[in-house]
Parts: structure tokens; sequence; C-alpha cells
């Protein structure tokens, strides 16, 4: 049987839903960590609903916690086998969200955290209808090792704008991630933006969580 995604949620405040929000948390986490941040943003993106799945995984590394696809570090290109095995899952769940509330792609944004932001851009990228946006905390761009740009380039799908933020002093993804990642984008001709929060590991300070949330309120044209 296909595993179903769900999670905690925060409803608009009026009752109408215009916009959908879908936090991927990181590994070893669950949807818990991040549906908190929808409370920060409310008074920003009116009649906005957040959703925060919990991954489809139990982890291996936290017993209480789930990811999106396992980690042992020893092959590189793991993080690409991952990011491919655990789409089908988080496009199936997101295009369930925006039937339910029959929304357009158009009211969609991604929000992730560490491997929530490898989710986040693979799957953001290869949806046929774009989304609003991407905002990627503290992760990076999973690529195949054998990737080229002609390779890239015919897998995706849509440009969705993307926000990247990332401490300058994180340890388990070095902010190096942030550029080479804006970098691929760039050439991509999927516009990026991003920030560096000085003196943050790997985390998400108050500088962080306001470019996110002004980032989402442009994108669906409230500011």
């Amino acid at each position: 049987m296909a595993v179903e995604l769900d999670g905690p949620r925060l409803e608009p405040r009026g009752g109408q839903t215009k916009r959908l929000v879908v936090f991927l948390h990181g590994y070893g986490a669950d949807g818990n960590d991040l549906i908190e941040l929808g409370k920060v943003w409310q008074q920003l993106l009116p009649d906005t609903a957040f959703v925060s799945p919990h991954a489809p995984e139990p982890c291996a590394q936290a017993p209480v916690g789930r990811q999106w696809f396992g980690l042992t570090f020893r092959d590189p290109n793991e993080r690409w086998v991952g990011v491919n095995q655990a789409a089908p899952v988080l496009d199936s769940f997101l295009d369930k969200e925006l039937a339910r509330r029959n929304l357009p792609a158009s009211a969609l944004a991604l929000v992730g955290f560490s491997q929530g932001t490898m989710m986040a851009l693979h799957v953001g990228l290869r949806r046929a209808s774009p989304l609003a946006g991407i905002v990627g905390y503290s992760g990076m761009l999973a690529l195949d090792e054998k990737a080229t740009p002609e390779s890239l380039t015919s897998e995706i799908r849509s440009r969705p704008p993307v926000l990247l933020v990332h401490g300058d002093q994180d340890e388990l993804i070095p902010v190096q991630a942030l550029f080479h990642a804006s970098q691929t984008l760039a050439a991509l001709d999927i516009p990026c933006e991003f920030h560096i929060s000085h003196g943050i590991g790997h985390g998400i300070d108050q500088e962080g969580l306001r470019h996110g949330g002004e980032f989402l309120a442009r994108r669906f044209g409230l500011r």
C-alpha cells in the first residue's frame, strides 16, 4: 500500500484559504518541528493555510524522528537517489492538498529545512505547473554525480523563484552549499535570491525567518 503523508496543520484565521504553504522538515525531525513557523508568518500571509507533513520513513539515527530518505554519508550519490525515491509520495501529497482546497499550483509554496530543502528543490522544479516559490533553509541542491547542464535542463519542468537562507557557521551543511545551489539555479534560468545568517549554525534565526516570510508575501502578490 502506498504511503500517504499527513502532519500538523494551521488553518487561516479568517476561515477562507487562498494560499497554501507546505513545510518540509529535516532529517530526524517531524512535521511538528516547523509548523510553528506558520504562526510567525500568519499576519504576513493572511488567508494562508500551513501544513507540515511527517516524512514517510522512520529515521534510523533518531528513533522518534522521521526521514525523507536514509543517510549513511558513505555514498556520494545517496542524496540524489534519496530525493528521487521520496519524490512521488511528496508529489502525490501536494496534488491532494491542492485539490482538497481547490487551489491552483500558483497558490502553493514550499518551505524546506536541511533534508527538506533538498526535497523542496527537487520536487518543486519538476512539477508541471509552477509554484509561487520555494524557500530553502540550511540545505543543498541534490545532484547526480554525472549531471550536466543539459541533463538538468531536460529534467526541469518549471522555474519558480527560490530563496536560499543559510548560517555561515553551519557545520552539518556548510554555507558553500548555498553558493553551489544558487550558481546552479542561475545557470538553469531559475530566479534565486539568498541570505546568509551571520553567526548561525544549522538552524534558522529571526532574520532568516523575516526574509522567508517577506519573500513568500511577495511571491503571493501580497506586497
